[in-house]
């Protein structure tokens, strides 16, 4: 547990009462996808419980990212959260889903935008050759429409979030290098499930370049269960590529309670910087996703 200021930069909230749609949280429940069964998680979590799971480690913020709506109800899932931020005051910032290669992504991303906590966008494109690791039926990020969605996301002033697996961080790296206006953070670690060395050789392709933020999140998505020397090298290997100044801890729940509690999730990332300046921990705990989401807290 830690009394630094702690802004989450990874929280998801639904409501399963059918007004936004949920397709993945919505029986029956398979356990042969990339996140096993997800029937533990399949009840509404709205901010209140957050902030009950968070409650130890000094929540002053959050950055809430898609939920995985489905793509039609995008726009209702941001006013939703809209609504909630307003009334609340978290989340402090909203990652909104678009289908980057939808020939109506511009209108999107203008809406989007016109609502006032979002910060981004988040359309998760992990391919992989094994069907029980792919999200999508084929690696999307290589078709042209998709790269000319994501060159539009500077036109917005919006950031965005990438959930790719390092075998698609070669062709990923060209793209984000073409677009260097465009603040791209990787999701969790950049989940590296087919080993250390091809995972570090694809995140040092992201770490050179400067517009490239890395969340130390998600570390179940990889090492099953949960090991604290595993989560303690992984985040010191992404430290060491990216620097303390661009690498943000969060939490990811509650999808993460799949692999454990919040506070043993919590405990493994702190326990893994416990040794840096206290600077560095503010920076990794807060600072580094106000500065990214651009959030405007006093952290």
């Amino acid at each position: 547990m830690t009394a630094l200021p702690f802004v989450d930069a990874h929280v998801h909230l639904w409501k399963l009462d059918g007004a936004i749609r949920y397709a993945w949280l919505t029986p029956p429940f398979a356990d042969d996808g990339p996140n096993g069964s997800v029937e533990p998680i399949a009840s509404s979590y709205g901010i209140d419980d957050y902030r009950r799971e968070a409650a130890a480690w000094n929540p002053v913020g959050c950055v809430h990212i898609d939920a995985g709506a489905e793509a039609a109800d995008a726009l209702a899932e941001t006013d939703w959260l809209q609504g909630i931020a307003d009334a609340e005051g978290m989340p402090s910032g909203i990652v909104a889903f678009a289908a980057l290669d939808d020939p109506n992504v511009d209108t999107l991303l203008h809406d989007h935008a016109r609502r006032r906590n979002v910060r981004g966008i988040r359309h998760i494109v992990n391919w992989h050759a094994d069907p029980k690791r792919t999200y999508t039926p084929r690696d999307v990020t290589l078709d042209p429409e998709w790269e000319a969605g994501f060159a539009l996301l500077g036109k917005h002033g919006l950031s965005f979030d990438l959930q790719a697996y390092p075998g698609q961080f070669a062709h990923l790296a060209a793209i984000i290098e073409r677009h260097p206006e465009v603040q791209v953070i990787v999701n969790h670690g950049g989940m590296g499930v087919d080993g250390e060395d091809e995972w570090r050789a694809s995140m040092k392709r992201l770490a050179v370049l400067p517009n490239v933020a890395v969340k130390l999140s998600g570390m179940g998505f990889v090492f099953r269960p949960l090991s604290t020397d595993a989560v303690r090298a992984r985040t010191l290997a992404t430290i060491e590529l990216f620097g303390a100044g661009r690498c943000m801890i969060a939490s990811d729940f509650p999808t993460d309670r799949l692999f454990g509690s919040f506070d043993a999730t919590l405990s493994m990332l702190a326990d893994a910087v416990a040794d840096f300046t206290e600077s560095e921990r503010r920076a990794l705990f807060g600072r580094n996703a106000n500065r990214i989401y651009r959030l405007g807290l006093e952290v």
